[in-house]
């Protein structure tokens, strides 16, 4: 999408960029999906999107993988950003910009960003711990594990898994060498420090502004706000990374968690570069900013993203705008079992694109999803959902209907007056459901749109147009005319859901993509159809 027809509102919709150290899950899956929902959405209601996202390519995780298979981080994390890419695209996300950390173009926007907020008295510089293994040498934080000082279960030196709790290496008790186990011993290092306690009041007031959140982001952003923030170390002793625009620092990197999240400012500016639009004006504040992300990211979207963005505003640039709304999805479990790829304990998303047809896998995770709750996935509960309501239901109604029109209407839509009823459904759906996405309500909006598609079938059911074809064919032209009509509007409205089957409708009858009710006309003539999709076999 290089431009807008019509520029309503600029919207900037950010999914969380998954680390580029192993295959994406169904978890990933569940928790991005809602964002291409989001920018489908805004699109064909005439404002201008930015969905922005990228692979994370720096970290720990990288080099560790990089070191198990004998190869460098930048090899480790290209093969895995290229498989994201061909998963992103075949289950129809919309991307207007993916992108990885590595890349120069979000380098160079990371660089200029923190040269610009190190004039801040938010940033200072500190003597700090730096880990030490005697066997291993210097450690970074994930190479760090012990017990979390908060909920006492093991974890990692950055943050703990259990309780979610973003940690500093020298808080972990019992601390040791994740490598080979030895007992650790600290040495100090000179470091740039983000003071996020003195951020506590805008952290706070942000937290307060947004009451519709999610609880899980309302729950976890107040916990760490009255936990008592701590300030961070924004540069660390690395190798892999993005070097730190400051003298004296250069064998230093800039740490992941203050070079990542930026990557939402990277890509979105390369966009607005493509498009000649001010960059300024989509982070000004007549924009609306969407964060789109699994529950272990919250911390990251409602504490140090906003936190970066003010100490920016501190160091006398614009101020740019704080995150409007959190979408933020709990657990995905695999039959009842949390994921774990360690365990390979997972169902990886490429393997799902291979075998089962992308709109199939987008409706499982959308009306399945851990939207406000833990979800579940099993393949026997995916095929039943799939075969009971995309095939039973929705794909039921099109084919049954169009099938019918073009066996003994020679494929013309007929000629009737719309059933009020009917009428008022349809229009009374469009902000129904619009109102729903917009509020990352997308189970409820899913839920309504389908159960048009089982108004449908009772309609064309209740109407009989397989007797009223001879004996009453004005009553059995209303029929078909009807579930014409609520076939290409269903079309409209599910497309941020079902883009490859809408599409295929849309197409069939002649329809706009716009967020508006649509009208086919009498005497339309269908080209030649077929059903929309596969039941699947259900496991043994």
């Amino acid at each position: 999408m290089k431009g807008c027809l019509i520029q309503m509102q600029n919207i900037l919709i950010g999914g969380a960029w998954p680390y580029a150290n192993g295959p994406l899950h169904i978890g990933h899956i569940a928790s991005l999906l809602p964002g291409d929902v989001l920018a489908r959405y805004f699109r064909a209601r005439g404002d201008c999107v930015y969905y922005v996202s990228g692979s994370d390519c720096h970290g720990t995780p990288i080099t560790i993988r990089a070191r198990q298979e004998g190869c460098t981080p930048q090899e480790v994390s290209n093969r895995y950003h290229a498989e994201f890419c061909e998963v992103f695209e075949k289950l129809g996300f919309s991307f207007d910009r993916y992108g990885k950390t590595s890349s120069e173009e979000h380098k160079h926007f990371v660089r200029k960003f923190h040269q610009t907020m190190y004039k801040s008295s938010l940033i200072e510089q500190r003597e700090a711990p730096q880990a030490v293994c005697l066997h291993c040498g210097v450690l970074t934080d994930r190479l760090v594990t012990g017990a979390c000082p908060f909920c006492g279960e093991a974890a990692r030196g950055d943050q703990c898994d259990s309780c979610g709790a973003v940690l500093e290496v020298e808080q972990l008790q019992d601390a040791h060498c994740a490598q080979c186990g030895a007992t650790i011993e600290f040495r100090q290092s000179s470091q740039l420090y983000l003071a996020l306690t003195r951020l506590l009041p805008e952290l706070t007031d942000l937290l307060e502004s947004h009451p519709g959140w999610r609880k899980n982001a309302v729950a976890f952003t107040r916990r760490y706000l009255d936990e008592g923030l701590r300030d961070r170390a924004i540069t660390r002793d690395l190798d892999w990374g993005i070097d730190v625009p400051k003298a004296g620092y250069e064998h230093k990197k800039i740490y992941i968690w203050a070079e990542n999240v930026l990557g939402y400012l990277s890509m979105s500016e390369a966009v607005c570069r493509e498009r000649g639009a001010d960059f300024l004006a989509l982070w000004g504040t007549e924009a609306r900013h969407y964060y789109v992300h699994g529950k272990d990211n919250i911390p990251f979207h409602t504490v140090i993203l906003p936190a970066l963005l003010l100490a920016y505003g501190d160091a006398g640039s614009k101020a740019l705008h704080l995150p409007d709304e959190i979408i933020s999805s709990e657990y995905m479990t695999l039959e009842g079992r949390r994921i774990s790829t360690s365990q390979n304990w997972a169902v990886w998303a490429k393997d799902l694109t291979i075998h089962y047809q992308p709109d199939a896998i987008r409706y499982f995770f959308l009306a399945n999803g851990p939207e406000r709750r833990d979800a579940d996935f099993s393949p026997r509960e995916f095929a039943e959902r799939i075969n009971g309501e995309l095939v039973g239901a929705y794909g039921n109604l099109i084919h049954r209907a169009l099938a019918f029109l073009q066996r003994y209407g020679a494929g013309k839509v007929p000629d009737a007056a719309i059933d009020p009823e009917i009428r008022n459904r349809i229009t009374g759906l469009f902000p129904l459901a619009g109102e729903r996405i917009e509020k990352g309500r997308f189970k409820d909006a899913l839920t309504a749109l389908m159960e048009l598609a089982r108004f449908g079938n009772r309609y064309f059911d209740a109407g009989k147009p397989w007797i009223t074809r001879t004996k009453a064919p004005d009553a059995c032209a209303k029929t078909l005319f009807n579930c014409i009509q609520l076939i290409g509007n269903l079309a409209v409205l599910l497309r941020p859901f079902l883009p490859f089957s809408s599409d295929r409708v849309i197409g069939w009858l002649g329809l706009q993509k716009t967020w508006e009710p649509q009208r086919i006309t009498g005497g339309f003539q269908l080209p030649k159809t077929e059903p929309l999709f596969h039941r699947i076999e259900l496991p043994e």
